[in-house]
């Protein structure tokens, strides 16, 4: 669909109005293409058109779409303004400078916008000012004649040059007037003129030695320009010989960037005079362009044409050389011949890879066929030598897509994953077809983006962590580490603890967690007598077992004192050796080898009379009692437990010797002999101990072969019972299945609430479980009295 445009007007150099901008469009879904015209010269911000409105596009949206254009050209001629969408002079156009003579010019220009992307390519034509006048390379030539050149003799006068193009180019010459001369204009091949001087009449040395006459180039433009040279004709005596080419055109054909001094042809032309009127001298007419002098030399005496500069076939594919012989005699007349040489291309110009547009970072969790980057290439030779193909590496989530010639769309092929690859050097190779093939790479870095795809992942499955008790509130215990393979605020990780309970009061009232670095601190000291472990949840369990301490010192249950005096017994004096007076009773809160207690007679009256089992805290008789053996024996029974360091605690008692016990003894405080002891209280009380203690031992046999069947791991038995002093006790005994001697780990005295006044519990757990204390038996609590 073409439209036809046209915006405006321009100033000139001259200030005066030249043209009008003609703009035409072509617009396609695929490829895209607006043209322009403006003259060249025009100033800073003098409009082109309004290429928003053009293509279609919302001004509002420029911004916002990240419109730009992109040139191939070294400098930004044109820019966009991006508020009304209005393309504008950004720099003053040299066309001269930009294509020198080329008869056509263009900037070629990208329009890249995104959200989505489109592509749309804008050709600005650059028309001729005419800025240039046409000049010649001397401003006087000087012409040697004879004066026998006959009517009609034709002298090549150096051509003018003009930069400008078609019209506003070199356009005729004109000589003054003068009495012998004429000028004959001809037109070269491509189409530009020169002028020869032609002798209208015979000249007459001895009448005028010098003829002078000014030649004028005139170009084509409006307002016209010219240029002007002064001809001195100096008229010489006859040489009437002048050289011959032996051929009126040559032609020969040169590889381009041919090293300097490579012979292209050799010139030939003979002269039928004989010495110095015989003898042809070789150069480059007048009509050579100054381009052509640049890159060729002639050698005067062999006539050889050799490669002076640097041939580029990109330039010029063909070089027109006129050349001239002459001899040397007097009144020398040079002939003219012309050259063609035709470069032949190769392939000296590697690709160009050219980003239009690049999106980056692009999101992991892309969609295959997001495009990342538009990409152009282009190669200044001809043919096969500048047909370009473009790939990358087959080890990429990455494609190429060729939407037209020399233009790509890097997509990708598949979903990314940032975790694994977190950028990718894309290296795109451009190699053209030619021989031997030229190729260019460049890397394109694509950074991936985070997205939050990836949880928290802890480092173990579980923790397990050992706190002694008593610990210091505030102190940390553990500390808990996640890692999440995202980045950035993705992989910001914050700690919190669960709710939960803890003997029916929140976790949080246990422990708190720093939310940053996952360490988790006490708030309280934990007493493994009120609690063994328990459970944390951070996402992952935290078990926390709280180890025993020797904190608590044995406590003396039994015997106790009675109205603030010392604990008393009676012992008959009629006993034998191994009698059992009394047993201590002492408990520790503590647990294991911390409450394995030993007890052991520290002070005695008579050390020889009484002994304390080491485990068992009996008291017995070592021998018989005599009559010399005081009536009051005092005793200190030192009870000490198994922990690092050792705790212990101490209890005196009286033992009083009496000939009989009394049948009731109300205060044994207040304990006096009597003279008439029952006879069969000491049965009486053997009896009852040993039916309790077979009791004991049944229940606890009993509780052992439950426990191992079912597999419970606390055994307890609760056995009540009275001393001969009144006091009601009770123990608790909680013993190991596993263990034969029935060893005592842990003793607590009774709630009042839940066992009889004054009762004890015996507590023995296993070593490895929590504490499951299970009464299997109570015993009534019983009176000695005297």
């Amino acid at each position: 669909m073409d439209h036809g445009l046209s915006r405006g007007s321009w100033l000139p150099v001259t200030g005066m109005v030249i043209c009008l901008l003609l703009c035409g469009c072509v617009v396609d879904l695929v490829l895209a293409q607006i043209r322009y015209s403006i003259p060249e010269e025009l100033e800073h911000g003098a409009f082109v058109g309004n290429i928003a409105e053009d293509l279609g596009l919302d001004v509002a949206k420029l911004s916002a779409r990240r419109f730009r254009i992109v040139s191939g050209a070294k400098r930004q001629y044109l820019e966009v303004n991006l508020e009304n969408g209005i393309l504008f002079v950004n720099e003053k156009i040299d066309r001269e400078e930009l294509c020198e003579r080329r008869p056509s010019c263009f900037l070629h220009l990208q329009v890249v916008i995104e959200n989505p992307l489109e592509l749309y390519r804008v050709e600005v034509e650059i028309l001729d000012v005419n800025d240039n006048s046409p000049s010649f390379p001397w401003s006087e030539f000087n012409l040697d004649i004879t004066e026998s050149a006959a009517p009609g003799s034709c002298f090549p006068l150096e051509s003018a040059q003009d930069q400008d193009v078609g019209t506003n180019s070199l356009r005729s010459y004109q000589l003054s007037a003068n009495a012998h001369f004429i000028l004959n204009i001809q037109t070269r091949n491509d189409g530009s003129k020169f002028a020869e001087l032609v002798l209208d009449t015979p000249l007459d040395r001895e009448q005028q030695k010098k003829h002078e006459m000014v030649l004028t180039a005139f170009d084509g433009g409006s307002p016209e320009r010219s240029g002007t040279a002064l001809i001195t004709v100096t008229v010489l005596d006859a040489n009437d010989n002048v050289p011959v080419f032996d051929r009126s055109v040559y032609r020969a054909s040169l590889v381009e960037n041919a090293p300097r001094g490579t012979l292209v042809l050799k010139l030939n032309a003979t002269d039928l005079d004989e010495g110095s009127n015989g003898e042809v001298t070789y150069a480059f007419s007048g009509h050579a362009p100054l381009k052509v002098r640049e890159l060729f030399s002639v050698d005067p005496y062999t006539g050889e044409i050799r490669v002076k500069g640097v041939v580029d076939y990109e330039k010029s594919s063909v070089y027109e050389l006129y050349v001239q012989a002459k001899d040397r005699g007097p009144s020398a007349v040079a002939v003219h011949s012309k050259v063609l040489v035709d470069i032949l291309d190769v392939n000296d110009n590697a690709p160009e890879v050219i980003l239009t547009s690049v999106s980056t970072p692009v999101q992991e969790d892309a969609p295959p066929g997001t495009v990342i980057a538009v990409i152009s290439v282009m190669d200044r030779d001809s043919e096969e030598n500048g047909n370009v193909d473009c790939q990358i590496p087959n080890n990429v989530p990455f494609q190429l897509h060729s939407s037209f010639k020399n233009y790509y769309t890097l997509v990708t092929s598949e979903f990314l994953d940032r975790e694994a690859v977190s950028e990718y050097n894309i290296t795109i190779t451009a190699r053209d077809l030619g021989s031997p093939s030229l190729s260019t790479r460049k890397t394109i870095l694509v950074q991936v983006s985070d997205i939050n795809d990836n949880p928290p992942r802890f480092s173990q499955p579980s923790y397990t962590v050992y706190v002694t008790e008593n610990n210091a509130p505030g102190a940390s215990i553990c500390s808990v580490t996640a890692f999440d393979p995202d980045s950035n605020q993705n992989a910001y990780l914050s700690y919190s603890i669960l709710e939960g309970q803890i003997q029916g009061m929140p976790v949080s009232t246990y422990v708190s967690i720093n939310s940053d670095n996952g360490n988790i601190y006490a708030l309280r000291s934990f007493d493994y007598e009120q609690l063994r472990n328990f459970q944390i949840l951070v996402n992952v369990t935290v078990n926390v077992f709280v180890l025993d301490q020797n904190d608590n010192a044995p406590v003396i249950i039994s015997p106790l004192p009675k109205n603030g005096t010392m604990a008393t017994e009676v012992v008959p004096r009629s006993v034998d050796a191994g009698y059992l007076v009394t047993k201590i009773t002492a408990l520790d809160a503590d647990a294991g080898q911390n409450s394995r207690l030993s007890y052991q007679l520290l002070q005695a009256t008579d050390p020889g009379l009484f002994s304390v089992a080491l485990y068992t805290g009996e008291i017995r008789t070592i021998r018989r009692l005599v009559e010399k053996d005081a009536t009051r024996q005092r005793l200190v029974i030192l009870v000490k437990d198994n922990g690092q360091p050792p705790l212990s605690g101490t209890v005196s008692i009286i033992l009083t010797v009496v000939d009989s016990v009394p049948e009731s003894l109300s205060d044994f405080g207040d304990l006096t002999l009597s003279p008439k002891p029952p006879s069969n209280l000491a049965l009486y009380l053997i009896v009852s101990l040993s039916t309790i203690s077979l009791i004991f031992l049944v229940a606890i046999i009993v509780l052992a072969t439950i426990s191992s069947a079912a597999k419970v791991p606390t055994n307890c038995m609760e056995a009540n019972g009275n001393s001969s002093l009144s006091q009601s006790y009770c123990y608790k005994v909680c013993l190991t299945p596993e263990s034969a001697k029935s060893d005592f780990m842990f003793l607590k005295p009774c709630s009042p609430s839940s066992t009889p006044q004054g009762c004890l519990r015996w507590c023995l757990y296993r070593q490895s479980a929590e504490r499951e204390c299970v009464s299997i038996l109570s015993l009534c609590c019983f009176h000695l009295n005297s």
